[in-house]
C-alpha cells in the first residue's frame, strides 16, 4: 500500500495555533519546572515571573511567522495520519475488485510522482503545488469508490424492478378500482412508490456517473504517466490535474445528494 499522500491546505484559525502552542509538551515541561524550581529553592517569586514570560511568549508567539511555520508541520502531520486512517477505512470496506483496481490507482500515483521529481524542467515550488492535486485526485478515486461501492449494494438490494412492478400495479388500482377506499389507499401506495422511484434512479444515475469518472481518472494517470517525462514544466501537469479535480468535485457533489437520499428512503 502506498504511503498516505500530503494533506490539503487547512484554513487555521488564530485560536489553532495558541492551542497548538499552549498544548505541548515543550511548554508543560517549562511550565512544569519554573514551578518546580521554585518549590524547590522557596524561590516564589519565580512563579510570577514564569507566568509573566509565558503570557508574554503566548502574545508573540502565535503570530509569529517562525512558529507558525513549525506548528504547520505538526498540523500537516495530524492530517497525513486522519489521511490515511480514513484511506485505510475506506480501503478495508471495498470489495476485492474495487480494492484491487485503488490499489492500481495509488501505484500509478506513486509513478508520477517518482517521474515528475525526476523531470528537471519542473519548477520546485510549483511542482509540489501540483503534487498536491495529483494526491487530491488519488483520495477523491478511493472515496468515490467507496461510495460507489456502498450505493450500489444498497440499489442492489432494493429490487428496483420490483419497486417498479409496484407502481405499475398501484397506478392500475388507482385509476380502476370501483372502491373509493381502495383507490384511495392506491393512490397513498402509488405517491410513495413514486418518491422511491425517484430517488433510486438518481442513486442509480450517480453510480454510473461515478463509473464514469473513475474510469477517467484511471485513463488520465496513465495518460499522466507516458507524457510527465516529456513535459517541459509543472504548469503544464498542473493544467490537466485541474480538469479532473473540477469533474471530481461535481461528481462528490453528486455523491453527498445520493447518501442522503438513501438515507431518506431507508
Amino acid at each position: 500500500m502506498s504511503d498516505a499522500p500530503p494533506p490539503r491546505p487547512t484554513q487555521r484559525s488564530s485560536g489553532d495555533y495558541v492551542k497548538a502552542l499552549f498544548h505541548n509538551v515543550y511548554n508543560y515541561t517549562l511550565l512544569g519546572g519554573v514551578a518546580t524550581v521554585a518549590v524547590l529553592t522557596g524561590q516564589w517569586w519565580l512563579l510570577p515571573v514564569g507566568l509573566a514570560a509565558e503570557g508574554l511568549y503566548m502574545l508573540w508567539a502565535p503570530s509569529s511567522k517562525f512558529m507558525r511555520r513549525q506548528i504547520d508541520k505538526q498540523f500537516e502531520e495530524e492530517d497525513r495520519k486522519l489521511s490515511a486512517n480514513r484511506r485505510e477505512q475506506m480501503l478495508s470496506a471495498l470489495n476485492p475488485r474495487d480494492f484491487n483496481r485503488c490499489q492500481t490507482l495509488l501505484l500509478k500515483e506513486a509513478e508520477i510522482r517518482r517521474l515528475a521529481e525526476e523531470n528537471q524542467s519542473f519548477e520546485r515550488s510549483m511542482l509540489e503545488r501540483e503534487l498536491d492535486k495529483l494526491s487530491r485526485l488519488a483520495d477523491d478515486f478511493v472515496s468515490l469508490a467507496d461510495s460507489s461501492t456502498r450505493l450500489r449494494a444498497y440499489l442492489d438490494k432494493q429490487r428496483l424492478d420490483e419497486v417498479e412492478r409496484q407502481q405499475r400495479n398501484y397506478q392500475k388500482q388507482a385509476e380502476s378500482a370501483s372502491d373509493p377506499a381502495q383507490r384511495d389507499l392506491a393512490k397513498k401506495n402509488l405517491d410513495i412508490l413514486m418518491r422511491r422511484l425517484e430517488r433510486l434512479r438518481d442513486i442509480k444515475e450517480f453510480v454510473s456517473r461515478a463509473s464514469g469518472e473513475l474510469d477517467l481518472i484511471e485513463n488520465s494517470f496513465a495518460l499522466l504517466a507516458d507524457q510527465i517525462v516529456s513535459m517541459r514544466g509543472a504548469g503544464e501537469f498542473g493544467g490537466q490535474l485541474d480538469d479532473l479535480i473540477d469533474g471530481v468535485d461535481a461528481v462528490r457533489q453528486a455523491a453527498g445528494v445520493a447518501e442522503r437520499l438513501s438515507e431518506e428512503i431507508r
